[in-house]
Order: C-alpha cells, then sequence, then structure tokens
C-alpha cells in the first residue's frame, strides 16, 4: 500500500507564502503522476496543479503564475509552493499520487489526509 503525509499547511495572510509537502511511503512499485486538489467548504473538490514522472506541470487557471508544482523523485515527494495567496485559495489541500503496488500491476490513485491552508487577514 501507499501511504501519504503532507505537511506545510497553516494560516497565512493575504499575499503571503506557503511550501506544502507530500511525502509517499510503503511498498510500491513505481509512482507515476502526482497532483495537488482542494476542497472549499460547499464546493467541490478541485485540481490545483499535477505533474508526470518526467516533471512535465499544468496548473489550473486560478493559480497559474503564483503555485508552482515540483516533485522529488528519489524521496518520493510533491511539493506545492504557493505565493501572492489569496482569500479564495482557502480550502484543505490534497495530494494524489498514481503509484502501481508490483511491476504487473496497474496504477491507481492514492489520497493524502489533507492539510488546511486559510488565508486571512
Amino acid at each position: 500500500q501507499v501511504q501519504l503525509v503532507e505537511s506545510g499547511g497553516g494560516l497565512v495572510q493575504p499575499g503571503g507564502s506557503l511550501r506544502l509537502s507530500c511525502a509517499a511511503s510503503g511498498s510500491f512499485f513505481k509512482i507515476y503522476a502526482m497532483a495537488w486538489y482542494r476542497q472549499a467548504p460547499g464546493k467541490q473538490r478541485e485540481l490545483v496543479a499535477d505533474i508526470t514522472r518526467g516533471g512535465s506541470t499544468d496548473y489550473t487557471d486560478s493559480v497559474k503564475g503564483r503555485f508552482t508544482i515540483s516533485r522529488d523523485n528519489a524521496k518520493n515527494t510533491v511539493y506545492l509552493q504557493m505565493n501572492s495567496l489569496k482569500p479564495e485559495d482557502t480550502a484543505v489541500y490534497y495530494c494524489n499520487v498514481e503509484a502501481s503496488l508490483s511491476i504487473i500491476a496497474g496504477p491507481r490513485g492514492y489520497w493524502g489526509q489533507g492539510t488546511q491552508v486559510t488565508v486571512s487577514s
């Protein structure tokens, strides 16, 4: 199985920055794509950013130019650097990874427990 441990959330003022981390551990063969989602109160969970194993990235329009997703394959860790934060970025942020448990198994998705990000003055 794959365990995901997130860290880095908290309370920050508008215009501030936070860096989220998500480390994968457990017994798995390979991690493929990694991503960050968020869910604000009363809203559906949305994809914020994703990154392939080779490093190609994609972002939702509302965070382009402010957030940067990166990964360290040696550490099985994905990061989300969030700059110029706005109140509308307030949400629970979840990491998601695609991983296969063996050389013959296909990848499936795994979720972290979520970390709260609150942007408020």
